[in-house]
């Protein structure tokens, strides 16, 4: 039987534990990017360009994380 945990993290070469480390970061990471976007729904002058160049960031790592020789299974 396949271990439904572990076949995300093993295409993409972690182990359940890094992939789950990985992607709380993410998860905090995106919760600090919506802040900064609420404070600058606000206070228009703050955080111009912070949100989106850290979204800009986050997806280049997502994008350099995908196996290259499955592009389409991520």
């Amino acid at each position: 039987m396949k271990n439904i945990f572990k076949h995300h993290p093993n295409k993409i070469g972690e182990t359940y534990f890094e992939h789950f480390f990985k992607a709380c970061s993410f998860g905090i990471k995106l919760i600090l990017i919506a802040l900064r976007v609420f404070v600058h729904a606000i206070f228009p002058w703050c955080f111009e360009h912070s949100a989106s160049d850290r979204i800009s960031k986050l997806h280049d790592i997502l994008q350099s994380r995908k196996n290259p020789a499955n592009p389409d299974e991520n």
